[in-house]
């Protein structure tokens, strides 16, 4: 049976309908959102960074590559329906929100106080295996109330359902996300050695540092306190 032309262009539309690309200002968005959320200090950025200074660059990468499959299982359970049940259970996300914000709190007070220690120094972790690390790049980033906020609430708003498949969008505008979130941490932790080799030896630029940080995190936290939206609905 033979195809005309009239026909065979609806034919291939519908196929490539599923896989409509998003629109350029989604992923702009997404990209600027990601580059904010990751140059703003939190959990990853204070594990990447200490697990550089004491074991190395070696292990601070296993340790994002853990990090990368926290963001990955995040992503897969927003498509898959979190956020239609932290839809339907309201007080759960709020539970989850005021976790994180309390969480947030206490490590802005960790630098913020007279003893704390700033991002860029050795802590003097112990050593842990290539199996741990990657465990506990993982774990952190499950943990970490800004990731949930990205997925749970934030890439949401940047599927358009006239675009094509929501299901499509989620999964490709999540994977800028991480390209983006992996490539900054990436040069932190590379970087992370020779900055705190340059910041101990200047105590002021140090202090400066450590405010900066505290002040940073505290404010994610007031965000995150203040902060009355629901996870928006998959599609």
């Amino acid at each position: 049976m033979s195809v005309t032309g009239s026909t065979a262009i609806p034919d291939l539309l519908s196929i490539a309908a599923p896989f409509a690309i998003p629109r350029p200002g989604a992923v702009v968005g997404v990209v600027g959102v990601a580059l904010v959320m990751v140059l703003t200090p939190g959990p990853n950025m204070i594990h990447l960074v200490s697990r550089s200074i004491a074991q190395g660059r070696r292990a601070a990468v296993i340790s994002l590559a853990g990090v990368a499959a926290g963001f990955a299982l995040y992503l897969v359970a927003a498509n898959a329906g979190l956020a239609a049940l932290l839809l339907a259970v309201p007080w759960l996300y709020t539970a989850i929100r005021l976790a994180g914000v309390c969480y947030l709190m206490w490590l802005a007070w960790t630098a913020l106080r007279p003893d704390g220690a700033p991002l860029l120094a050795d802590r003097g972790l112990p050593p842990h295996s290539s199996r741990r690390l990657f465990t506990t790049g993982l774990l952190t980033n499950l943990l970490n109330p800004k990731a949930a906020l990205m997925y749970l609430a934030l890439l949401p708003q940047f599927v358009d359902p006239a675009a094509g498949s929501v299901l499509f969008q989620g999964y490709l505008l999540g994977g800028v996300q991480i390209l983006v979130s992996v490539a900054v941490n990436l040069v932190l932790v590379l970087a992370a050695g020779t900055l705190a080799g340059l910041l101990a030896r200047r105590p002021t630029a140090l202090r400066i540092q450590r405010l900066l940080m505290g002040t940073a995190l505290a404010g994610v936290a007031v965000v995150l306190a203040l902060d009355t939206s629901r996870p928006a609905p998959a599609g």
